[in-house]
């Protein structure tokens, strides 16, 4: 039995629809990621999910328990409070005059024998430990994450739902907080469900990522199968950079002005081939490694530290872009051999 499972999950505000049908589950002790564009659909599934919205079809199953289902007599609907769901938000929303035991207390009940013992084995799960007595304007942004994720880990819930949890902290902090938090999830065996638009944020810490797009989930897979084996064209556009080279499909090969490239599956016709930048290999012409490949001119560069972009153009003048480690003497006007490694997907060619 999932942790979460959702079933044609529907919502519309007025004529516009938001949520179109919304099929998903969430596996006991997974962390996915609900990724998509602004707009999507996807803050507005974890709100339906929590009880803060009721949607217009559908149903939702918690820990096996049925808490929506609009197509029951009457509407089956269980209030979030009832629903065993601990919520992180954007904003953290934390109380700045209670302290932040306190604030990780509000949401247990007031007479709840072990309370205090709940408040603590939540500092300690998050590593706040000792700072219960402070309040939130004396912590730092990442040790306010770190409240704001003890207070929705103190009830013991089902499921834990985070709404663009690190938005608002600064970049360097951004990628150490969310390691900290998946590690905590993960420690303590629990279920969540992450809201964000970010890739890499989705792709680095998710077990699996569910992709959503125009207010429905269009493929749900590990972040290897989705970066290297999006469903359509339109998936491949929205995750990492990406590019397509028009080609002639025979089978399982095509052929383009890079030669021959083998394909993943079988195509007949016009194709367009989806080359990942990591994917061309360069080789300096007259070098004596040099592999063999396309003419092209290197028109630009853009150092990274860890690696570097390079844009390219072929004889034909077609434009590409390149990525490759840190470490290359190649500089814009230089004259270079392109090939791609390995084989690649091949969507039918859009006009």
């Amino acid at each position: 039995m999932p942790a979460l499972r959702v079933r044609g999950l529907e919502k519309r505000y007025g004529d516009v629809e938001v949520l179109r049908g919304i099929d998903l589950d969430v596996e006991r002790g997974e962390f996915l990621a609900l990724l998509g564009p602004s707009g999507c659909g996807k803050t507005t599934s974890l709100r339906v999910i929590a009880g803060f919205e009721r949607p217009h079809a559908g149903s939702i199953e918690i820990g096996g328990d049925r808490v929506c289902d609009a197509a029951a007599a009457g509407g089956r609907w269980v209030p979030p409070e009832g629903r065993r769901v601990g919520m992180v938000f954007q904003d953290y929303a934390l109380f700045p005059h209670l302290s932040v035991a306190r604030n990780i207390a509000f949401g247990l009940p007031r007479h709840a024998a072990n309370r205090e013992d709940r408040v603590t084995s939540a500092l300690a799960t998050v590593g706040l430990a000792g700072l219960g007595e402070r309040t939130p304007d004396q912590l730092s942004g990442g040790q306010q994450q770190r409240v704001a994720l003890a207070r929705a880990l103190a009830p013991e819930p089902q499921v834990i739902l985070l709404d663009e949890p690190f938005s608002n902290l600064d970049a360097d902090l951004r990628a150490s907080v969310r390691e900290d938090v998946r590690q905590i999830l993960r420690e303590a065996g629990m279920t969540a469900v992450l809201v964000t638009h970010d890739q890499e944020e989705a792709l680095s810490i998710a077990d699996r990522v569910a992709v959503m797009l125009d207010g429905k989930i269009v493929q749900v897979g590990s972040p290897e199968e989705l970066y290297h084996r999006p469903a359509s064209r339109t998936i491949a556009d929205f995750i990492g950079d990406v590019q397509f080279l028009p080609g002639e499909a025979m089978g399982r090969r095509a052929k383009t002005v890079l030669g021959e490239i083998p394909l993943h599956g079988t195509f007949d016709g016009a194709v367009d081939v989806m080359l990942r930048p990591e994917m061309l290999r360069l080789s300096p012409v007259g070098a004596p490694e040099q592999h063999e490949g396309t003419p092209a001119t290197i028109v630009s560069r853009a150092f990274f530290g860890h690696d570097q972009l390079l844009t390219l153009q072929l004889d034909s003048g077609q434009m590409l872009k390149a990525r490759l480690g840190a470490y290359g003497g190649f500089r814009p006007g230089d004259h270079v051999l392109v090939s791609v490694r390995g084989g690649a997907l091949a969507y039918p060619h859009e006009q």
